[in-house]
């Protein structure tokens, strides 16, 4: 599994990062630091997918291998 950011839609609410700071980490000014396409480590799949459906702009996108 892969997630993955669209940082230009990105508003900064940091719900993912609630949900896992790991996962989801924020920039300086509180916006999404993950990139367009990053591994999701063994055993993260179901942390990974509540991350990606807690963002109130679908900023994220989750992809299964």
């Amino acid at each position: 599994m892969r997630i993955g950011a669209d940082r230009d839609r990105c508003e900064g609410h940091g719900q993912c990062s609630v949900v896992d700071l790991d996962l989801f980490p924020l920039d300086d000014d509180g916006f999404t630091a993950l990139g367009t396409d990053e591994p999701v480590p063994e055993g993260e799949e179901d942390v990974a997918r509540i991350g990606v459906d807690a963002c109130p702009v679908r900023a994220l996108a989750v992809r299964d291998e």
